[in-house]
């Protein structure tokens, strides 16, 4: 973790999490210091040719269905400064330190890749705020997700020219954006030409919200194979469903690396031999059909995959600057000799909108099957002979009965969460930005949803290690046997009722270390 990520390179969706999340340090590629000051140059063409120049679109005219504005070369500080704090206008809760530092690194590399015309300067600057902790407060509401996330990334920008607030690193108390600059030895930025515009145009809002919940959307899927390898033992289902044979008759990727797990997790069961000729036909659907439900959120959160591996490495901004090959910028004759300016609309935000509610779609079942296996688990009419609500005495103990009712709560939230914002446009702009993507919106329910789905999983893993107490003295295969243990080394056995909320947090925190995974893979060898 101390070599640090190189801006203006190829990043991964891994590079973004070990800085947003493990603060790993980020530096701007020499090589891509030199294609900024190219594409700096012709901006500085433009602006040197003052109020003789070409109207460019946010180097000297105003903004949005302000475009055909033109604006005089004394102002175009002001213009710039104006637009950043005229665009700070978001609402609601703060974002996360994660959410934040992996805006920050995406804008950084946003204009590393050489076409936004800004100083690096403006990089560095970034980069610095990022690696000395300086974090600027930036509201999770207000963008519509085209012209990009204009709203979040002016809070952003606001700190980097020393206005609004911003914290130092603990992301508790925030402070004025000039005092945590100072504190850190950095300078606020005195914006030039194009240099607001480039700061907050683009999508850096929902592809750092969607990439971290994205990275933990996958590692949800692996503890879902786990969660359901418990469940099943406990209820004493059979893994004959996952044979191989039926698995690639119906060769579907997803739906076959989790049959795969599956039989990894069941492999050598005490309890699966007990009750082989038992004469039971079939399990539910929540158990048996394990790898299709499973496997189709596998292969959507895949396609999700690849439309961010694309976005983090995608220039965003508008307009942007090609330089015609072998010309430089300051040897043109004309300020339209050496380069292209060109205003697109890579700022809008439909890929990921849709690419972010399939992934909410995808994770939220999950959930959804988790909550059907629970209750499998509680209710004494499906449980193959488990108590009631898993209680030591029904009926003077409640047992799992509400833990049940709460999976079935946060299952439910999803299910509203889940309508896709991408469906929605409000036009914005005097009618100039008349389709928008609502991808903002999409990111942030994706993470909502994807919390919820961890906390039912946790439910699931917590109500399935009791069943499996129930059935002691078989013993599970061996890698629902590590779960079990791993959990039992958090939560105590269930004698009599106590609050469960604990035992939820318990679980979770070990979801969340990967530990509980961990534990697991120790004994069976890797599950993907």
């Amino acid at each position: 973790m101390t070599n640090p990520v190189e801006v203006g390179k190829p990043l991964s969706l891994l590079d973004l999490e070990d800085v947003a999340v493990r603060r790993r340090p980020a530096v701007l590629a020499e090589e891509a210091r030199a294609k900024v000051a190219a594409s700096r140059a012709a901006v500085e063409a433009v602006a040197r040719a003052g109020d003789d120049a070409p109207r460019v679109y946010g180097i000297n005219t105003g903004f949005g269905a302000l475009s055909e504005t033109r604006i005089g070369a004394a102002d175009v500080r002001d213009l710039q400064r104006n637009l950043v704090r005229s665009h700070s206008t978001g609402v609601g809760p703060n974002l996360s330190i994660p959410e934040v530092r992996g805006m920050m690194l995406l804008r950084a590399q946003v204009i590393a890749l050489g076409h936004s015309g800004v100083r690096p300067l403006v990089v560095d600057l970034l980069l610095g705020m990022l690696n000395a902790g300086v974090h600027p407060r930036i509201p999770a509401q207000g963008s519509v997700g085209a012209s990009g996330d204009l709203a979040p990334l002016a809070h952003q920008a606001l700190t980097a020219i020393g206005e609004g607030e911003a914290t130092i690193d603990d992301g508790k108390t925030y402070i004025a954006s000039s005092e945590a600059l100072a504190h850190a030895g950095l300078t606020p930025v005195t914006l030039e030409a194009k240099e607001g515009l480039a700061l907050i145009n683009g999508t850096q809002y929902m592809a750092s919200l969607g990439v971290l919940a994205l990275l933990t959307a996958e590692r949800l899927c692996i503890l879902a194979d786990v969660a359901g390898s418990m469940s099943l033992e406990a209820l004493k289902g059979s893994s004959s469903p996952f044979d191989p044979r039926l698995q690639a008759a119906r060769p579907h990727p997803g739906q076959g690396k989790v049959a795969a797990n599956l039989r990894k997790l069941l492999a050598d069961s005490a309890i699966a031999e007990s009750h082989r000729d038992c004469g039971k036909v079939q399990d539910a659907y929540s158990l048996r059909c394990m790898p299709q439900v499973h496997g189709a959120s596998r292969d959507a959160l895949g396609y999700v995959r690849s439309v961010l591996e694309i976005e983090v490495n995608s220039v965003t901004d508008n307009p942007s600057v090609f330089l015609r090959d072998g010309k430089h910028a300051e040897d043109a004759t004309t300020v339209t000799d050496a380069m292209d300016i060109i205003s697109g609309g890579n700022f809008h935000g439909q890929p990921l909108a849709i690419a972010l509610d399939m992934a909410a779609i995808a994770v939220a079942e999950l959930a959804n099957i988790s909550e059907r296996r629970m209750e499998q688990l509680v209710n004494p009419a499906l449980s193959t002979g488990l108590t009631p609500f898993l209680a030591e005495a029904s009926g003077l103990h409640s047992g799992f009965m509400i833990a049940q009712v709460t999976s079935a709560s946060l299952v439910s939230e999803n299910k509203v969460l889940c309508h896709p914002a991408s469906v929605d446009s409000i036009p914005s702009s005097a009618g100039k930005e008349d389709h928008v993507s609502m991808g903002s919106v999409s990111a942030r329910k994706l993470g909502m949803i994807v919390q919820n789905v961890k906390l039912a999983l946790a439910i699931e893993v917590m109500t399935a290690a009791a069943g499996l107490d129930q059935r002691a003295p078989l013993a599970p295969s061996r890698g629902v046997a590590a779960a079990q243990e791993a959990v039992r080394a958090r939560v105590p056995k269930m004698t009599g009722d106590r609050p469960l909320y604990r035992d939820i947090e318990a679980v979770t925190a070990l979801i969340e270390s990967g530990a509980l995974v961990s534990a697991v893979e120790a004994a069976v060898g890797p599950v993907s």
